[in-house]
């Protein structure tokens, strides 16, 4: 059980880049979700999966101290449903469907990206815990970073442009 949620039911173990993977997959889910339920089920489903990612990853990495095993990717899905907040939430303000926010779907998902890669600030201060918690903790903190990003530019193009 705990494999299957670590890998997003085995979807780790399908890719040479399984946490772009990973990324990817969340985008849909957390559309689905948000069209769903709105902002507010997508940050519940956020906290539930961040909560039992913790357990999984916790548990399939016991034998393995140290390592970040790149088949766990629940911590991407965490991530990126974090960097996808600003729009959800501008979307069920606004009053209209999260597509038409796509520029935002786009660019949560490539700010996520960046900073889940390039590791810098606080995301590598995350990552070098190198313990259950780290795993989650470095994609949730790019996460914030992705938002923050996604917030300003949302901000700037509705002040400039509309």
């Amino acid at each position: 059980m705990t494999k299957m949620i670590a890998t997003m039911l085995g979807l780790g173990n399908l890719s040479s880049m399984p946490g772009t993977l990973g990324s990817a997959a969340a985008v849909p889910l957390a559309v689905t979700i948000h069209m769903a339920g709105g902002f507010w089920a997508l940050l519940i489903a956020t906290l539930v999966m961040t909560a039992l990612g913790w357990w999984a990853t916790e548990v399939q990495v016991a034998t393995r101290p140290g390592e970040d095993p790149s088949e766990i990717i629940i911590d991407e899905l965490v991530g990126q449903w974090i960097a996808l907040w600003v729009v959800s939430f501008g979307a069920s303000h606004a009053g209209v469907s999260i597509l038409k926010l796509w520029p935002g779907l786009v660019a949560a998902f490539v700010f996520f990206r960046l900073f889940d890669i390039t590791k810098w600030g606080l995301v590598g201060m995350a990552d070098r815990r190198h313990d259950s918690l780290g795993i989650m903790l470095d994609d949730i903190v790019a996460g914030v970073q992705a938002a923050t990003c996604v917030a300003i530019l949302g901000y700037l193009w509705h002040a400039v442009f509309m």
